[in-house]
């Protein structure tokens, strides 16, 4: 792999691309095993169950990448050491267990998702040859599809944790969107660097509301219970209109808004990766 650090991104050849897909999956396999270890030494069985799930998922991953070497005419690419940790277990490892529940295992393994899906955006926008290019945006969308299903089960351990909370209302995306738009325009004007990127985001945001009352997706239950107030915080909306296309992504019966869900998931995800830096 090319060795800049500037530009972790660029990849030269399918053997690169291979083994570096492989390198991140093995990576977070060998962390979510260590933390199912150490939740197990702790006498945490109900998380070190969580990292067991997360680690088999990973290797389910894995093995996608090992088929995609067999079916493919490249060399087998050899074993890659990463330059830079992909994988983030945010603390995990140190942290008591007392502080750590389901939902906090699954946030992060949500967030090392995201940053592989725009990881392997990068990848495919800088790629030299049409051959990487299409290879990276196939990792992409299957990130894309971890996200969905990490995301899912987030919710899940969300809502066993805290069977009540504030009020579920009724939103409409549109709005949702144009709110959304509001916060990255403000934070444009608050930002001491990186306001074009955020007013770019805001104006992805307002397309994506034309589109929504131009050509309308079916009903999600993501809007039909939107906890109170998550439309004043910018990091809660994108995480919200995130949650709901990934879910329209998998209702829609039409190829047309399928397609146009799964785009507008892979920019909310990269409007959050933005507001989080």
């Amino acid at each position: 792999m090319t060795d800049n650090r500037e530009e972790p991104w660029a990849v030269g050849s399918m053997d690169e691309l291979l083994a570096l897909a492989r390198a991140m999956e093995q990576e977070a396999i060998t962390g979510y095993v260590a933390l199912a270890e150490r939740m197990r030494l702790e006498k945490r069985p109900d998380l070190a169950a969580v990292f067991e799930a997360l680690t088999a998922e990973e290797q389910g991953h894995l093995a996608n990448v090992d088929r995609w070497i067999e079916q493919s005419n490249v060399i087998a690419p050899p074993v890659l050491h990463l330059q830079e940790p992909m994988f983030d277990d945010e603390g995990a490892a140190l942290v008591a267990p007392e502080l750590l529940n389901s939902y906090r295992a699954f946030s992060m393994a949500v967030r090392n998702e995201e940053r592989a899906f725009v990881f392997w955006t990068y990848v495919s926008a800088n790629a030299p040859t049409d051959e990487i290019r299409q290879a990276a945006e196939r990792m992409a969308k299957e990130e894309l599809g971890h996200v969905a299903t990490l995301r899912r089960e987030r919710r899940r351990a969300f809502h066993d944790l805290r069977r009540s909370g504030a009020r579920p209302v009724r939103a409409e995306l549109a709005a949702l969107e144009l709110r959304l738009s509001d916060h990255l325009e403000a934070r444009a004007i608050r930002a001491a660097k990186g306001a074009e990127r955020f007013r770019g985001l805001a104006e992805q945001a307002q397309a994506r509301s034309a589109a929504a009352v131009a050509q309308p997706f079916g009903s999600s239950p993501v809007l039909d219970a939107v906890p109170e107030g998550v439309e004043t915080r910018l990091l809660s909306l994108c995480e919200l209109l995130l949650d709901c296309y990934l879910d329209l992504a998998e209702r829609e019966k039409d190829e047309d808004s399928r397609l146009r869900a799964q785009a507008s998931a892979g920019e909310l995800i990269a409007c959050l990766h933005a507001v989080r830096e």
